[in-house]
């Protein structure tokens, strides 16, 4: 199905990670159980959630009991660091192509480009796991995983 907003598969798998261990604090989540509910690779799902860790928003713990849970306050990770941890700093861009082939001087799109990146950079910078956590609740659906 077309759409206008893409975003890489790691960044996807890093904003579902965060989604299912801010729903579930009462438990950690392995990797395998993650991987099953998303029908995603284990492989793939394991290094993104080696780059959360080191990057200090998810703690792993080993053992029977291991798995992974989030490491700081939800209210304190917004979704665009979860995203820019495994994509990188979010730039906003005004061409949909790699290198501008109309001349730069307007895009035959007007300002379309830069108006949908704007506002999906402040959707991900003002939203953060908290919320999400909390217009789960309210919608009063079960949280996955």
């Amino acid at each position: 199905m077309p759409t206008m907003l893409k975003i890489s598969e790691g960044a996807s798998l890093a904003l579902h990670t965060a989604f299912f261990l801010v729903t579930n604090p009462e438990r950690r989540l392995t990797t395998k159980e993650m991987a099953s509910t998303m029908g995603a690779s284990e492989a793939h799902l394991s290094k993104v959630l080696q780059r959360l860790v080191h990057a200090g928003l998810v703690e792993s713990v080993r053992g029977p009991k291991g798995g992974f849970a989030l490491a700081k306050d939800p209210r304190m990770i917004t979704l665009l660091k979860v995203f820019e941890v495994i994509d990188g700093v979010l730039t906003p861009e005004s061409c949909l192509l790699d290198r501008c082939v109309c001349g730069g001087r307007q895009c035959i799109l007007g300002d379309l480009i830069e108006t949908v990146n704007g506002l999906a950079r402040r959707r991900l910078e003002e939203t953060t796991l908290a919320d999400i956590a909390a217009n789960r609740r309210v919608n009063g659906r079960k949280a996955v995983a």
